[in-house]
């Protein structure tokens, strides 16, 4: 991968997450296999620890578990966190949908369509997927669906 497609990247996830992603999910001293389309728009990023991300159409990052961890780890809560307690865990790990009526707490800056991470309440990575709902009214909300969870730790 050339100096500018990294930079690139990072760039692209500081945007999309905030100050500070880019240098989480593609730190400087690891290595990242980045495949490409036919017309070399970056597809997916890899790493050894598994998928970090792809690059979506529409220019954004759409999460893989690795991506999530790294994120986790470089931000500290509430960012990108919807919190579910115990009575929902073990679904959300297989990869089912976070419904409302179960988060406790989320980062109130989440809106629909964002990237987010779904934890268990001792911060614990259970998912990433994509908000449904706005992180301000999460846990306000009896019914529905929170995140679209895209893929589970235990999946």
């Amino acid at each position: 991968m050339s100096d500018s497609e990294f930079r690139g990247l990072r760039r692209g996830a500081d945007y999309q997450f905030g100050r500070g992603a880019g240098a989480a999910l593609f730190p400087a001293e690891s290595a990242v296999e980045v495949t490409h389309t036919s017309s070399g728009r970056p597809r997916q990023v890899h790493a050894d620890d598994g998928r970090i991300a792809t690059y979506a159409t529409d220019g954004r990052f759409v999460l893989g578990l690795a991506g999530g961890r790294r994120l986790l780890a470089g931000f500290d809560a509430p960012a990108h966190r919807v919190v579910v307690g115990d009575e929902s865990e073990p679904f959300v790990r297989e990869g089912r949908n976070a419904f409302a009526k179960f988060v406790q707490r989320a980062d109130p800056s989440i809106r629909p369509g964002d990237e987010t991470l779904v934890v268990h309440e001792t911060g614990d990575l259970l998912a990433v997927g994509r908000a449904e709902l706005p992180g301000d009214g999460m846990a306000d909300f009896e019914t529905g669906m929170a995140v679209k969870v895209r893929q589970g730790t235990d999946s």
